[in-house]
């Protein structure tokens, strides 16, 4: 079943896979180790021991995915120069004439539109920074506002292809286009957008108090300020669009979405750096090339090595027979099972690896539901179970991780039982409406 020359001391291929599967699962979960090292030398050991030779670990990588983040990543970078971020960021809270429970909905929002058009990990890098200044201006506590933002991430990541790292690789590995995703997921996300927020009012909304002396030092805040390179947001602004007019028709010409955004970081860059001397011109592709999360796309490749190890051996083709077995065939109790086993696996473990190990699952789901074609119940599970999931605890998506950073380096750190405590049953709030979304419109 393997394609390798014969496993290390003729161990059993599957055993041995399993074994480094399961090894390099607990590695991450206990956070003793980067993950990105973790996964690589998971990875190295699939091929070291023989379950899978490099030409075939090469093929399990997939490309579409590292391609597309890469491509978000250096847009992103190349933006948050002008101060855009800044500037929507202020913009909003001045709308709400600096209310502390408006400027936490408006925030709220602002990070929803962004990580659906962007991508929610790279949307919190630029809006928590911000919130926290806006909260000390205020001078209210900022947990409810980096609590509510982290659950504007996900939700608002679920809503596309590009808003999340697990609708990232389903839409790759199922040949899901960026409309597909924004027709079956956005409604359903704005719902539980609306849902989880009335909810949060409930809890913090009253309570928000700020002096009206905080209130007016914050209304004297200039966002025009924010914006340092207007040429440079034009141009930004510009290929932005492009490349979300790209996402929407690129299906129809065979264009991948890794193509167009990384077609569509040279011509910013290229944009960019036009008319300059070749030092000026290294130095802002060099600073561009930087921000890139090189962390997050090597751990993808480690995982996709050891992902496709595991499936080399037959061992996902076997589990995808349990479970059929455990729901009797039946598409409608598989895909609530999917929904449900997402959710809360993407809450206990990062959401990324749990998807990559469930995307050849589904796929070798497909002859006993009449091919590829009926699986698509199962797919909107998976993505709205590990999206939504996410929320659950702070470990659930890379975006919560990147918050609690931030806010630790603030001095005001989320504790991991304290948002657990109030975070899992939100969640399954929207686990609840997402059962009832996927019954109604699927099946």
């Amino acid at each position: 079943m393997t394609d390798g020359h014969g496993v290390l001391f003729g161990w059993d291929p599957l055993w041995v896979a399993a074994g480094l599967f399961i090894a390099s699962y607990a590695a991450i979960m206990s956070e003793k180790l980067n993950r990105a090292v973790i996964a690589l030398l998971g990875a190295g050991l699939m091929i070291l021991t023989g379950v899978i030779n490099q030409t075939s670990a090469i093929r399990g990588i997939d490309f579409n995915t590292l391609g597309l983040l890469a491509g978000m990543m250096i847009i992103v970078a190349v933006m948050r120069k002008s101060g855009v971020f800044q500037y929507v960021a202020i913009w909003s809270a001045k709308k709400v004439k600096a209310s502390p429970w408006g400027v936490l909905l408006m925030l709220s929002i602002v990070t929803a539109v962004f990580s659906a058009l962007l991508d929610n990990v790279t949307t919190v890098l630029l809006i928590v920074p911000v919130t926290l200044l806006i909260t000390e201006e205020l001078k209210v506590s900022p947990y409810p506002y980096l609590f509510s933002e982290i659950f504007a991430a996900n939700i608002g990541g679920t809503a596309t292809l590009i808003g999340d790292p697990p609708n990232i690789m389903i839409g790759s590995a199922a040949g899901l286009s960026f409309n597909a995703f924004l027709v079956n997921l956005a409604p359903l996300a704005l719902v539980a957008f609306a849902v989880t927020f009335a909810i949060i009012y409930l809890i913090w909304g009253r309570k928000l108090r700020a002096a009206d002396a905080d209130r007016a030092r914050l209304m004297a805040f200039d966002e025009g300020e924010a914006i340092t390179d207007a040429p440079l947001l034009k141009r930004s602004l510009l290929v932005l669009g492009l490349v979300m007019v790209g996402f929407t028709v690129g299906h129809h010409f065979h264009l991948g979405p890794a193509t167009i955004a990384m077609f569509g970081a040279a011509l910013l860059l290229m944009l960019e750096n036009v008319g300059r001397d070749a030092e000026t011109q290294t130095h802002s592709v060099h600073t561009a090339f930087g921000e890139v999360e090189w962390i997050t796309l090597f751990f993808f490749v480690g995982l996709f090595i050891i992902v496709h190890g595991v499936e080399a051996t037959g061992l996902i083709d076997r589990s995808a027979a349990a479970m059929l077995k455990l729901t009797g065939g039946d598409l409608t109790v598989t895909a609530l099972v999917v929904l449900w086993m997402s959710a809360i696996f993407s809450a206990m473990v990062d959401n990324i690896p749990f998807v990559a190990t469930m995307i050849p699952l589904i796929k070798s789901m497909a002859p006993t539901f009449g091919g590829a074609a009926h699986l698509m119940p199962l797919w909107w599970s998976l993505a709205l179970g590990a999206c939504l999931g996410g929320n659950g605890s702070l470990i659930g998506a890379s975006a919560n991780l990147i918050v609690a950073g931030f806010a630790e380096r603030a001095g005001s750190p989320i504790r991991f039982m304290i948002f657990l405590v109030l975070a899992f049953p939100l969640m399954l709030v929207s686990i609840a409406l997402s059962s009832v979304y996927i019954y109604l419109r699927y099946l």
